[in-house]
């Protein structure tokens, strides 16, 4: 039996986090190890409790969302941090991708697509919500004729990051090492000009990278 995926809850408000525990509880292998009101509280689960997954929202006292992630990301790279707010400007967006957040939801989101996207983490997927892709999508400003001097192997790779697949995932696909994957993928987010696998997705979707 699969070991349940361990889940803090970051938010300064209390009847979110009771509606978001009630949530996590109806479903199989979701486990809620803490609640935490402000980022410096969330540090301090993190440590105390070690959890898989951390939903953080991102404005609240004390400590904010985005500095706590980029804490927490330098402190305990392993753990999945999920920001799930209700705030989609394109600064709280950047800010919290670049803190180290995986994923970035709005709370609108259904309960079985936060689930999704919980599970989704522990391998290695990203997620954002349609709002937080459209701020990602309006900031690439390279001219959609560039080419990009992509290889086929390359827009091969791109085209499975894009369906959200990790490397390890993506090697058993070509049948290739991951070692060998990871090199080509430092070489599409290098040759699009861009630094993390979620821009390279949203470039790749804007521009018709890939088929």
């Amino acid at each position: 039996m699969e070991k349940p995926i361990r889940v803090l809850l970051v938010d300064d408000h209390a009847v979110v986090r009771s509606g978001l525990g009630a949530v996590l509880l109806s479903y199989d292998g979701l486990e809620l190890v803490g609640e935490a009101s402000n980022g410096k509280e969330a540090i301090e689960l993190c440590e105390k409790y070690k959890p898989d997954v951390v939903l953080m929202d991102l404005l609240m006292p004390e400590m904010d969302g985005v500095a706590a992630t980029a804490v927490i990301h330098e402190k305990w790279p392993d753990m999945r941090i999920i920001v799930l707010t209700s705030y989609k400007e394109k600064e709280m967006v950047e800010g919290a991708l670049k803190a180290g957040a995986m994923s970035y939801l709005i709370k609108n989101v259904s309960a079985d697509d936060l689930v999704v996207a919980i599970r989704g983490a522990m391998a290695g997927q990203p997620r954002l919500s349609p709002e937080a892709a459209q701020v990602l999508i309006q900031e690439i400003k390279k001219p959609a004729e560039q080419s990009y001097d992509l290889t086929e192997r390359e827009k091969e790779i791109l085209a499975l990051m894009v369906e959200g697949l990790p490397n390890n995932a993506i090697a058993e696909r070509l049948i290739v090492s991951q070692s060998t994957v990871k090199f080509h993928v430092s070489n599409i987010l290098s040759k699009l000009g861009v630094t993390t696998r979620t821009e390279a997705v949203a470039l790749a979707l804007k521009h018709n990278l890939v088929r």
